[in-house]
């Protein structure tokens, strides 16, 4: 073991467990406190697709590429694009050739959390406060009564960290867009359809700053998401009738009356699972004063849209490049202090980045020329084979 140094790692999402795992490869010790009662006390989400030079990079380094390619689905990177109408505009030309394979967010974290000691992660913990001491250290509390003092504590805990008003008084600011989270279940069974539609991968139908988007994920389910651009209190007013999944379908589909029918199956034909979800996001080149024993990775750290792929994908290399840099300064007998400033440094060069990318696709795509633009980024960044690229 290294040089001790007590870490507290708060939230068990993707970048704290690998924080924690690449730390346990490198012979120290951390606590990871998470909030779920349980690994399943909640879905986890939808699928990811993991890029090499960043989460699978990541893995690799935590010792986990083995685990990662049995998980992933190299066959279901293929994308698409619709318009409206229901048009085919755009689609890869050989999807199981690329390098960014897919993997449910919860095979994910089952990896992750299999190969960390039994111990590590305190589940049920919700954060009440973090205290800095007069010796440098920070007293950590829970909800529960339970506390503890550490030397670093590492805000992993999402876009509403408890742990950033340590360091940043910045607030996550709405993005002027809104999910509706729907699902198809057995689509391969009871949709046929639907699996033509979507393929193998992604979808993508847009226009009218709107879209729905479809992904494939695991066990034959299609993850939809209905994005608008509306209001920040638009479900509070009623935007969508959330009284019943029957009306919550009804009142959504009235958004997307001129649809082509079949992109409206993917509304009409969900199950019962209807999740409002709002897109906010840290500002772009978000940055922070280095204060001594806290810091910040993924979301806690730069919150973006989804646009742009890199939410999770940053997260894991936060982790990654944090142990590291932790990890090379205790074996040089300290200055982990440094090597955490040294971090944020780059980390937040590159997390500006990925936001600026993250912020102009958003804008792009949920606009009223939202199909134009998308379709000349794909066009910039695909092989594609297109179905029909002409007006």
């Amino acid at each position: 073991m290294k040089k001790h140094i007590r870490i507290a790692i708060i939230g068990g999402g993707p970048g704290g467990l690998t924080l924690a795992r690449v730390l346990h490869t490198q012979g120290i010790a951390a606590t990871v406190f998470e909030l779920d009662e349980h690994p399943l006390s909640r879905p986890q989400g939808g699928t990811l697709d993991l890029h090499p030079e960043s989460g699978q990079l990541a893995l690799r380094q935590a010792g986990l590429e083995a685990e990662f390619k049995r998980i992933a689905r190299y066959e279901d990177q293929e994308t698409r694009l619709y318009d409206q109408t229901g048009k085919l505009r755009l689609e890869n030309a050989d999807a199981s050739s690329g390098d960014r394979p897919e993997v449910d967010r919860s095979a994910l974290r089952q990896i992750l959390l299999a190969s960390l000691p039994e111990g590590v992660i305190r589940w049920g913990h919700k954060l009440r406060s973090v205290q800095p001491q007069a010796d440098g250290t920070y007293t950590v509390a829970f909800e529960n009564g339970e506390s503890g003092v550490f030397d670093l504590v590492v805000g992993a805990d999402g876009a509403w960290s408890r742990v950033r008003p340590l360091v940043s008084d910045a607030i996550p600011a709405y993005c002027g867009v809104s999910f509706v989270e729907l699902g198809l279940d057995d689509v391969d069974t009871d949709h046929p359809e639907i699996t033509r539609l979507v393929g193998h991968g992604t979808m993508f139908a847009l226009g009218d700053s709107k879209a729905l988007i479809a992904q494939r994920n695991a066990n034959a389910h299609i993850r939809v998401y209905a994005a608008l651009r509306v209001p920040e209190d638009w479900f509070a007013q009623g935007g969508v009738d959330l009284t019943s999944p029957e009306s919550a379908r009804r009142s959504l589909t009235t958004y997307f009356s001129d649809w082509a029918p079949e992109l409206l199956r993917l509304i009409a034909n969900s199950n019962d699972r209807i999740v409002p979800r709002l897109l906010y996001a840290l500002p772009i080149g978000h940055r922070w004063e280095n204060r001594p024993g806290v810091t910040l990775l993924g979301d806690a750290a730069h919150l973006m849209s989804p646009f742009s792929g890199q939410g999770v994908n940053n997260a894991m290399l936060d982790a990654a490049e944090l142990a590291f840099a932790l990890s090379h300064a205790l074996e040089k007998g300290g200055g982990w202090i440094e090597a955490v400033k040294l971090y944020e440094v780059v980390m937040l060069d590159r997390a500006e980045e990925a936001s600026a990318a993250s912020a102009q696709g958003l804008d792009s795509a949920i606009a009223p020329d939202g199909l134009a633009h998308t379709l000349e980024w794909m066009q910039g960044i695909l092989e594609p084979q297109e179905a029909d690229s002409s007006n």
